[in-house]
């Protein structure tokens, strides 16, 4: 080190001039004290009161008054004004802070779908998920966001909102989501039906509610009563045709002679087979009676039909005094309209979605030709897991005519069933013949049981 970095610091020399500038700073500010004090004790009565510093002052009353000058007032009342609209403005920003958890949320539910090129052309290629966000309809936000509990928190739920439940994939398809959005609230809806089912099959499920009425049919005319309703075609102007290659009900009944695929061609003939259906026990096909034996009398009272085409087989259950639910879809038909006409419960539901029943609640679960193959393992699985929940213990699950390939049989769905942890009452399996033996081809019906504990 230098020796500079030991030198001495300079002294501080004493300056007169410093310290009378002081003492007159001081003067002045005691003159100036004594005038506002002269002049608070001085003045009238007026307009202006303090306010309670706190709690604890709030019943003390102080002696003086004092109005302050006008244009301290005003720009108080303005500080006051831009407080308001800050505090305004942080609600606003709080809220679309939790409107973008919560999609963020159900965006990353599937990362390798948010990696994918077709979600980044979807998005954009240079966008955000905020600019995803906020380049939603208002209607859409509105539907999907959440919403302040008028009352507050609520201890039961956890929460000082409510979250409508919107399937996250709806998130995926925002061009469909917008279009399915767009209406005129308090109008009439779009007859879209096959565009919002076209939704739900991409796993946009359950669809966000929307502010318009549905188009109602001209010349509605009342139901046929219980039970002539069960076994009778309602009128045609029960339903609105726009969505349908059928106009009426006699073409769905005589489409069973025309050429081509239609999900449940035959079923909409309340006369044909629908009419002999679960009546007799042979093999492959149980009968409704010998089902119902496998258990004490009346204890099977309330189930589910899954994928119930028509609800024939809740129509079978119903002149047995037994409630059932049938899920179903509008493919190319009015399923849904069609089974209410017949004085019966329908869900528009796809097999992706949870099932909307508390656990250990339901006696029976059945399924004809829906649960098979066609469904990816994984979600078959999951879907078992479901029905094994929501059937209360002791409960029954009837797979009708699930059908597979011979070498799926015994190393994939066997397994998966025993997995899921029900209990075999019985079990039948044939060759489905009607493509040939070569196509190794397989139906398996079977009765199974929750156990009891």
């Amino acid at each position: 080190m230098g020796a500079e970095d030991y030198s001495p610091k300079k002294l501080q020399h004493h300056n007169p001039y410093n310290t009378t500038r002081y003492k007159l700073k001081i003067l002045v500010l005691v003159i100036l004290t004594n005038l506002l004090t002269f002049y608070i004790f001085s003045t009238g009565p007026s307009s202006f009161n303090f306010q309670p510093i706190s709690k604890y002052t709030q019943h003390l009353s102080l002696p003086i008054n004092w109005e302050p000058p006008s244009g301290l007032l005003r720009e108080l009342n303005a500080t006051h004004r831009e407080l308001t609209a800050s505090r305004v403005q942080i609600a606003e920003l709080t809220q679309q802070l939790k409107f973008t958890n919560l999609i963020v949320k159900a965006l990353l539910t599937d990362l390798p779908h948010l990696r994918s090129p077709a979600l980044t052309s979807q998005i954009g290629g240079n966008s955000t998920i905020l600019d995803y966000i906020n380049s939603l309809s208002h209607e859409t936000k509105l539907a999907i966001g959440p919403h302040k509990l008028p009352l507050g928190y609520s201890p039961r739920m956890g929460s000082d909102e409510l979250y409508p439940p919107v399937g996250g994939s709806c998130l995926k398809y925002k061009d469909e989501l917008s279009q399915y959005m767009t209406y005129t609230v308090g109008g009439e809806c779009p007859v879209d039906d096959v565009f919002a089912q076209r939704l739900m099959l991409k796993g946009c499920e359950p669809l966000p509610r929307r502010r318009c009425h549905p188009k109602a049919p001209k010349g509605y005319k009342n139901p046929a009563p219980l039970p002539g309703s069960l076994w009778a075609t309602p009128p045609d102007t029960s339903i609105v045709w726009d969505p349908y290659t059928c106009k009426n009900y006699k073409c769905l009944i005589d489409r069973q002679n025309t050429p081509g695929f239609y999900d449940c061609k035959d079923c909409f003939n309340l006369k044909g087979r629908e009419k002999a259906r679960w009546l007799f026990d042979r093999g492959l096909d149980y009968g409704i009676d010998q089902v119902l034996s496998a258990k004490p009398r009346g204890t099977i009272r309330i189930g589910l039909d899954i994928g119930g085409g028509a609800g024939t087989f809740a129509a079978r259950m119903k002149e047995r005094n037994i409630t059932i639910i049938t899920t179903s879809m509008n493919l190319d038909g009015p399923f849904n309209s069609f089974i209410s006409s017949r004085g019966l419960l329908s869900m528009h539901l796809s097999i992706s979605q949870r099932l909307p029943f508390f656990e250990n609640t339901l006696d029976i679960v059945h399924s004809m030709h829906v649960l098979s193959n066609w469904i990816p393992d994984v979600m078959l699985e999951f879907t078992l897991y479901d029905i094994y929940r929501v059937l209360r213990p002791g409960g029954l699950l009837w797979l009708d005519h699930f059908f597979c390939f011979g070498h799926q049989l015994n190393t994939t769905y066997v397994p998966m069933l025993n997995r899921a942890g029900f209990k075999r009452l019985r079990w039948n399996a044939g060759l489905k013949l009607d493509r040939g033996a070569d196509k190794n081809e397989w139906y398996f019906s079977a009765l199974l049981e929750k156990p009891m504990s």
